[in-house]
């Protein structure tokens, strides 16, 4: 047989095939890069001599590159080992050549991809199977003065995964001297790493003096160096300042953050508002939607967040939110198991979505899993520290599981991380009410929390639970009053409701439960009072609205826990999507 001749024209003005394939890479024609490297890979092995050691080494890699589009990552990562397996011969043949240092000295090694990026793309490809360990390895070991900014960017965010904070903040700082104003890598690397506000604004500060029109970048540092240190109102205010400047102005991230701060600090009612501006700015706005979604679920708005679920969803369905937010939906129609499933699910789609873990935490913790929502109540606390959400959900955990020493504990160590604010006295009240012996304790911890924030829903709540225990009533409807006359709420009004009762205000008592069913039709407490107050009313038509609830009743029950079949189905479910 006649030698083969390499698959290049004679003549120096025309492409040889592999250049036609380096060419459809570029335009982006990946099905098509796919379909012709696989081929000529083909004839290669079959024929050792067909191509050069740099044209095999190109097509693996644009064959990878390909695979990679199409998502096939453990495919993509076996022949990119093939490639930098090829670049590791090709070097080795090429030493006995003078070298520039670049990857080859001849014309067409001059356009060799860059066996970096080939590295960075196996990491991606490891990070996509869950494999961080394996893509933290690949990059490791790539020397420090090649490593590009994405690269740091890259190794940063894992080391953070892998809870090696050191070595996450010294890439981070290299993202950071590369590129002074990645601002990503200050707000979810280096402050949320607890470096200094002021330490990371000194980073920034040439960029920001050579540059006009910055001067408001270290106000924004210093705003996000409150938010990760758990000072929500200095953050807020810190914020606020900055949104009121004309230039900064109705800019989504900052209403967003605006929003999550004042959910933080309990006022539900600005979140709301904040998260309603935001969202009228940019329609297909995805972050914070989970929040923004729960909160009006808590409200009683099902079917704003029934609106709200279907619109993500259109959007994008690759993200959690989305899916937290129809789980909300399920949650307080009751329907846990559905529940449980859908934030799974968005934690397989985002492991770190503090959301979907209270979510999945939540609907466990109802369904009597208690130990298994502990665990998703601990993984949130680590992932969000400074978000008191997170120690309520485990507190609630413990107080069902009558681990009272454990809640006590955990709310102590909460009031003396985040300070006392009317949110953690609360809380520590909340726990103290569990023991008789601590009663008055929470009694005194509740009046400061309303001395400093008498608006403050939680707080009033419990307080009206404990002068209820004590048969105050006069001073529980005082209370609620007094809360209720720059806000309106459900709970309130229905609580307001019951002390009238027992001061025998029937008529005003029926006003306050229709107030709060109002406000929230699927509140069952006011409900089942409304219709207490009415057969009280009409002691005649009492048996036959008894009969109508013993036809309707066990409906409405399948209606809204779900069926067996249901509940079965999606337990089912859940363990396809549950945290490993």
């Amino acid at each position: 047989l006649a030698p083969s001749r390499p698959l290049r024209p004679a003549g120096g003005s025309s492409m040889s095939v592999v250049e036609h394939v380096r060419e459809m890479a570029a335009a982006g024609l990946h099905s098509n890069v796919r379909l012709l490297s696989g081929l000529l890979l083909t004839m290669s092995g079959n024929n050792p001599e067909l191509f050069s050691p740099s044209q095999k080494y190109q097509l693996l890699v644009y064959h990878a590159d390909s695979l990679f589009h199409d998502k096939e990552y453990r495919n993509a990562v076996s022949k990119y080992t093939m490639a930098l397996q090829q670049k590791k011969a090709l070097s080795k043949t090429s030493k006995v050549r003078p070298s520039t240092g670049n990857a080859a000295s001849t014309p067409q090694g001059q356009c060799l991809p860059s066996e970096i990026e080939v590295k960075y793309k196996m990491a991606e490809c490891y990070t996509m199977l869950k494999q961080d360990k394996d893509a933290i390895a690949i990059l490791d070991g790539i020397p420090s003065r090649q490593r590009t900014p994405k690269i740091n960017m890259m190794l940063a965010n894992l080391y953070k995964k892998a809870g090696q904070e050191r070595s996450s903040v010294t890439s981070y700082k290299e993202v950071l001297r590369q590129c002074p104003l990645a601002l990503d890598a200050i707000l979810a690397g280096l402050l949320s790493l607890s470096v200094k506000g002021a330490e990371v604004a000194s980073m920034t500060i040439n960029i920001i003096q050579s540059i006009p029109n910055l001067d408001w970048l270290s106000v924004w540092i210093k705003a996000y160096a409150f938010v990760h240190t758990g000072d929500n109102t200095r953050a807020i205010n810190t914020i606020c300042s900055l949104e009121k400047k004309s230039l900064l102005r109705d800019n989504v991230d900052l209403l967003g953050s605006l929003a999550d701060l004042y959910f933080r600090a309990g006022d539900n009612k600005n979140s709301i508002l904040k998260f309603e501006q935001a969202q009228m700015l940019d329609p297909y706005l995805i972050k914070g939607m989970d929040v923004y979604g729960y909160l009006l679920a808590r409200e009683g708005r099902l079917e704003d967040v029934e609106n709200l679920g279907c619109r993500l969803f259109n959007i994008s369905d690759q993200h959690a939110e989305p899916w937290v937010v129809s789980g909300c939906h399920s949650f307080y129609s009751k329907r846990y198991s559905r529940a449980l499933y859908l934030g799974a699910k968005a934690i397989q789609l985002n492991s770190n979505s503090v959301q979907a873990l209270l979510l999945k935490g939540a609907a466990l913790r109802n369904m009597g899993r208690v130990q298994e929502a502990i665990i998703h109540f601990r993984e949130a606390i680590r992932l969000a520290p400074c978000r008191l959400d997170c120690y309520e959900g485990l507190i609630e955990c413990y107080l069902a599981s009558n681990s009272i020493r454990e809640a006590m504990v955990m709310a102590n160590n909460v009031y003396k991380t985040l300070g006392a604010n009317a949110q953690t006295l609360t809380l520590l009240a909340t726990v103290c009410l569990e023991d008789p012996v601590t009663q008055e304790k929470a009694k005194t911890l509740l009046d400061k929390a309303l001395t400093q924030r008498p608006d403050y829903i939680k707080a009033v709540v419990k307080k009206a639970e404990l002068l209820s225990r004590e048969q105050k009533y006069e001073d529980g409807i005082a209370l609620l009053r007094n809360a209720l006359a720059n806000q309106s709420d459900c709970v309130l009004h229905r609580i307001l409701g019951d002390f009238l009762v027992a001061v025998n205000e029937y008529q005003e008592a029926m006003d306050q439960y229709s107030i709060a069913l109002s406000l929230d039709p699927n509140d069952q407490k006011s409900l089942e009072g409304l219709q207490k107050m009415e057969k009280e009313e009409s002691p005649t038509d009492a048996t036959q609205e008894e009969d109508v609830d013993d036809m309707e009743g066990s409906g409405e029950e399948g209606d809204l826990e779900g069926s067996d079949s249901e509940a079965a189905q999606w337990a089912d479910q859940e363990q396809w999507f549950g945290m490993q």
